[in-house]
Formats: C-alpha cells, structure tokens, sequence
C-alpha cells in the first residue's frame, strides 16, 4: 500500500550527476515512504534541469539554503568527494539525518568529524555501500552464512569499466585518487560485509597502474589490485580498472574448503554455485543442491541502491541503527589509505594504519620516507 503523502519522509538531494540520477529514481519508483522535495548542485543550469526531469518542487544552487529551507528530514549525499565532510556537517547541525554516497570523504580526521556531529545531533548517518544490499549478492552471503561453502578462505571482487562518468573523478583533487577512490571502496566494504565486523583486517597490499587510457586526464590510478589480510586467515583480493574496454563488469566470487560461488551483477539473475554439502532452508532439500547450481535471488533494481535508500529511510522513521553507518565508512577509507601507501611505499602496511594526509592519492603519489 503507498505510504500516506502526510507521513512521508521528505529528502533533499545534494548533486545533480549520474548517481544523484539514480538515487531520485530509486526514491520514486521504489521507496513509497519518502518524497524527494528538494536538490542543489552547484550549478543552477543543472539543479533546475534535474528538477525538472525528475519533477521536484524546489532547487537550490546554495548548499546552507538547500538543507535549511527545503523542509527535508533526510539530506542525500552524491556530491563530489571533496564535499562530502562540509555537507554532512551542514545537514547535522540542521538537525538533518543523512545518507551519504561513497567513499566516505578525504580523511580520518573528516570522518570523526562527521560521525561526531551526526551523534552529537541525535541523527542517523548511513554509509551508503549498495553492494551491501544487492540482491545477488546478498544471496551469497546466505550461502556463505548457511555453511553451503564450508569454511571460507578467500573473497574476491572486481568491477572494472572503461572510465568515469563525470569530469570530476579524474581531478585528484576533488575525488582524492583515482580508480580505488570510486570503486575499490566497494570490494573493501563487501570484504567487511561478508567476514563481519569483528573480524579484523591485518594488513594490506597493493599495486597501482595509471598513463593507461586516461593519462592526459588524470594523476590518479586507472587500474589496480589490492590484497587484505584479515585476522581470521582469509584473503580479499579486489580489482579495479578504469582502463577496461567493453563496459561494465562488477562480479564477486568466494572460495571455501566446501564450495565455491561466483556471482555476476549485470549478466543473469543467479549465482554460479558448487556445493560439496548443498544448501536450502530445509536440510531435506539440501541433496538438490549438491554439485553445480544456479542460484537464483529476488532482484528489484540489481545493484541495490533502491533497497539500501529504502532501508535508511526505514531507519528515521523507526527510530534505528543502519546496518552500515559512518563507522562503516570510515574503517573502509582506512583501508583504502593503506592501500594508497603500499603501493607508495612498494611493501604491505599493517593495520591500524592512521596517516595525516589531505587525500589518500598523496600516499601514492608522495609517499612518506619508508
């Protein structure tokens, strides 16, 4: 039944580009308990077009009468990286709840910053990793949580595409690094997803490429490979590129002494499963499973940004913790600045790992004496 107009969690958008896109749709065609009332982006020519197309009452070009004036309960983050801290600090005092889009900004020091002022509000902060609700791939991690596979050893993730879709990601500057800044994030984030929380990341290693097809655009990585070490013994091998042509891949696959599981976002609606043991909610099935399967999942809007924007507004009106927070989104850029300084640095760095850096491609591209 469509939520009741009077009780609707209102939004306002901050960006106007590709993922700000997808956000203002995922909010009209799925989350029947918010309203999107409201967006900025820096450009006016560009906040009413976007309006206009996904037919929002206000725009604004100034961020403090974006978040103040609209009357939103919720602020959205698809900002340029660089701006993610300002707003996030902007919407709390206003006393705002806020979701906001990866990574979570530049530094250690602007995260604190962040979750400090979202607590000391008494508002939610979301990290908004939609790998983390992914229909597909959340039906691996059932199989994985059910014992399908036995006991895990490695996880591995890619998504690799041929470029950004935005002038601004290739300006280190705004975005703080290349290609692991707008896509290593997630394979770091569904590394933690997978193996829990508790289970702690030891040390990372990395090697970065760039003057691949993008060198006269960007300082930043174009491709790179990056190796976690968690506590446990297992290894999260994430992939990246920029430089990849043909269009966009993003798949996952597990390992474990029991199975194996490999999973495709854009191709099909299963995941490729081998189990020595089978799985299903009822242990006499279970023989219908053994061997090679197609493991179907329940998919709405594949990558999962509908369910995760659903979720958070789900979290304001009930009063509870989102399943990734800000803490979430901070431990995930630390990672991603070990990752910057192993490659820097040519060695793996263990964890914790805190720098002091205004972004985290200065660790690469300047690294620290060793």
């Amino acid at each position: 039944m469509p939520a009741n107009h009077q009780n609707k969690t209102k939004v306002v958008i901050l960006g106007a580009g590709f993922i700000a896109d997808i956000h203002a749709e995922s909010f009209h065609r799925f989350v029947p308990e918010a309203e999107v009332i409201a967006v900025y982006a820096r450009d006016p020519v560009k906040a009413e077009a976007f309006a206009r197309r996904h037919h929002i009452a206000f725009w604004y070009d100034d961020l403090e009468r974006a978040i103040h004036e609209a009357g939103a309960d919720v602020v959205d983050v698809c900002l340029p990286n660089f701006l993610h801290c300002q707003a996030v600090l902007t919407a709390a005092r206003a006393g705002k709840h806020v979701i906001v889009e990866k990574p979570l900004c530049m530094s250690l020091e602007e995260a604190d910053a962040m979750i400090a002022a979202c607590r000391q509000a008494g508002r939610l902060l979301m990290y908004a990793e939609e790998l983390c609700f992914a229909p597909k791939y959340e039906r691996v991690r059932q199989l994985v949580q059910e014992g399908a596979l036995g006991r895990i050893f490695q996880l591995r993730q890619c998504e690799k595409h041929s470029g950004p879709h935005s002038p601004w990601f290739y300006d280190v500057e705004q975005s703080g690094g290349g290609v692991l800044m707008d896509m290593g994030c997630h394979g770091l984030a569904w590394f933690r997803w997978m193996l829990g929380r508790q289970t702690q990341p030891v040390s990372v290693s990395a090697h970065l490429q760039t003057g691949l097809r993008h060198a006269q655009r960007t300082r930043g990585e174009e491709n790179s490979v990056v190796i976690v070490t968690f506590a446990n013994g297992v290894l999260g091998v994430v992939e990246n590129s920029w430089a990849k042509p043909g269009g966009m891949d993003d798949r996952v696959e597990v390992y474990g002494d029991g199975g194996v599981v490999y999973a495709d976002l854009f191709i099909g609606n299963s995941a490729l499963t081998y189990s020595e043991k089978g799985y299903g909610y009822a242990l006499e099935k279970a023989g219908t499973t053994q061997g090679w399967t197609f493991t179907i999942c329940e998919e709405a809007f594949n990558q999962g940004y509908p369910q995760e924007l659903r979720h958070f507004i789900q979290c304001v009106q009930q009063g509870t913790t989102p399943l990734v927070t800000g803490e979430d989104g901070k431990a995930v850029l630390e990672l991603l600045l070990a990752a910057y300084a192993s490659a820097g640095l040519g060695r793996p760095i263990s964890l914790p790992f805190q720098p002091k850096v205004n972004k985290p491609v200065d660790l690469w591209l300047t690294p620290p004496p060793s």
